[in-house]
């Protein structure tokens, strides 16, 4: 199976507590998640329906002011910008009007109507989206066709440490969503693809991408 990111030939191994085969590219860092065990959109949407996240969540809105706090002062202009996988309830969407942003915001599932399109941002952010991704170089494309010059997009996914044993006794695999796991090496080379460099990173779960 080649890589999902940089198309390169990747290793399989094996999950013996979950049952379920992934697979690393040894060039970029990816890990992917075998295609067969991957979720149907009415499953994931289902699991998605669990999820209860909102305003009155004190340590989930902690997380995305923590987030938003570590690139806001390096964004030249913040007028525009769109949250991308906003999720059941947009609660980045308000932290970010509360910013004084005009905000838009889209979700597959959830707010479904592509508010994106004839638009351009002054920066994206995409907030535990891309480990749900089946091609996330499209995916990112996407977001780069409507970023204006110089823009940026904020995404925050959870880094894995790049060694299998590590890798298998990981929560975040455990998720039945998640099926392709970065480190920020995989999404540098995810960025060059699309036009963008990655300018910032936290080296934990939060990467910051510029557009050229």
């Amino acid at each position: 199976m080649n890589c999902k990111i940089c198309d390169f030939d990747t290793k399989m191994f094996d999950d013996p507590d979950l049952h379920k085969q992934f697979y690393r590219c040894p060039n970029c860092q990816c890990i992917m998640l075998d295609p067969f065990f991957q979720l149907s959109l009415e499953k994931e949407n289902s699991l998605y329906d669990n999820h209860h996240n909102s305003l009155e969540n004190e340590g989930y809105v902690k997380m995305f002011e923590d987030f938003l706090d570590f690139f806001w002062n390096d964004l030249t202009c913040k007028e525009k910008g769109l949250d991308f996988g906003s999720g059941p309830t947009p609660v980045l969407a308000e932290l970010l009007h509360r910013r004084g942003v005009s905000v838009d915001y889209y979700d597959k599932f959830y707010q479904p109507i592509k508010c994106f399109e004839n638009q351009t941002y002054d920066f994206i952010t995409s907030t535990e989206v891309f480990e749900h991704l089946e091609d996330p170089v499209a995916t990112l494309s996407l977001l780069s066709q409507h970023l204006k010059p110089e823009g940026v997009i904020a995404l925050m996914t959870l880094f894995h440490t790049n060694d299998e044993a590590s890798f298998l006794t990981w929560w975040y695999r455990r998720d039945p969503t998640h099926i392709t796991f970065y480190t920020p090496y995989t999404l540098d080379v995810l960025a060059k693809k699309c036009g963008l460099d990655v300018v910032k990173t936290d080296g934990k779960r939060i990467a910051i991408l510029r557009k050229r």
